[in-house]
């Protein structure tokens, strides 16, 4: 099968008085057509930049020094920035992490929607509204034609939300990629805004990628799951597989800092130490400073993604995953 997004070996640095923050760097993956992947790891992992470096919306002093990001078998690296931006919002498209930065606070809700259609898709003002008003009822905004005329501070965290996502896939989009669509909501919304995410898989057919740092949240929704740390991915394969058997001691540390209720955990288990600086990464095996199993090899050579199980499971770890085979 054809990936509809294809990574290969992308680094983005920023280049900072301080030095450079090696923020992507160096990854690879596939994403295949219809796929809900999640994307999961610690804030500061480099999930965001990673999302961002798809879209090519990198900020300054960000640049992408290396690889290729392939979609629908268009290579984004060697758009120009005007090809790009014909891309992004129809067939390509990104709902953002805090609604209150990205929604204009002087517009009316109904109009950044519309604006989004007359500029990709040329509609006029009035079928623009029209098919706005529907985009909202689809992501399930009550009463979409008075809220249309709402500006965003008369709307809740999770109307708000619910907006940006109107605004992503409202040009039918064929990937959305979703950043911590669930951060500072309440239990309930949260549910409600994945089940959201869920039922737009379905009825646009669309591709997925959710950003998150909470795994609960991938095990509720996604089907893959990529493992990220300190800029590198570091193990990849369906969520029941990283959930049941993670390989990465990362991984691992996630897992047993989530509560389940298939078993009687008396005491959560953290992860020691902190993310490391990305101006000074540590040598070998980024997480080594904080793995319980590092051995000599972890010091000095940096590990890749293999398979450990399968060609379906691939964890960069040079102890762990060759014990449990």
């Amino acid at each position: 099968m054809q990936p509809i997004l294809d990574v290969q070996r992308l680094r983005m640095y920023f280049f900072t008085e301080e030095g450079v923050v090696k923020a992507v760097d160096d990854v690879s993956i596939k994403v295949n057509e219809g796929d809900l992947l999640g994307v999961v790891g610690e804030s500061g992992s480099g999930k965001s930049c990673f999302a961002l470096s798809v879209m090519k919306l990198i900020p300054r002093p960000g640049k992408i020094l290396s690889g290729r990001v392939v979609f629908d078998g268009i290579d984004l690296t060697a758009l120009g920035e005007e090809d790009m931006r014909k891309l992004r919002g129809s067939k390509l498209c990104m709902s953002f992490q805090d609604p209150k930065t990205f929604l204009n606070p002087i517009m009316r809700i109904g109009e950044q929607i519309s604006e989004v259609l007359i500029l990709h898709k040329g509609m006029t003002k009035q079928k623009a509204r029209d098919e706005a008003i529907k985009t909202m009822e689809l992501v399930g905004i009550p009463s979409a034609a008075d809220r249309f005329m709402d500006y965003p501070h008369q709307l809740s965290g999770g109307m708000r939300q619910r907006c940006l996502i109107a605004m992503a896939i409202c040009c039918d989009p064929k990937f959305l990629i979703a950043d911590e669509p669930t951060t500072a909501l309440d239990v309930i919304t949260q549910h409600q805004i994945l089940e959201l995410l869920k039922d737009l898989k379905k009825r646009l057919k669309c591709t997925i990628m959710l950003i998150t740092h909470d795994l609960g949240i991938v095990a509720e929704i996604c089907e893959k799951v990529v493992v990220m740390y300190a800029g590198k991915f570091v193990e990849y394969a369906d969520v029941r597989t990283v959930l049941r058997n993670p390989s990465h001691p990362y991984t691992m540390g996630l897992t047993k800092s989530m509560p389940r209720a298939d078993e009687d955990i008396v005491k959560l288990e953290a992860i020691s130490g902190w993310i490391p600086d990305m101006i000074n990464p540590p040598s070998g095996c980024r997480f080594h400073p904080r793995c319980a199993y590092a051995q000599k090899i972890c010091f000095e050579r940096e590990p890749e993604l293999r398979s450990v199980r399968s060609e379906e499971h691939l964890a960069a770890c040079h102890i762990l995953p060759f014990e449990k085979t």
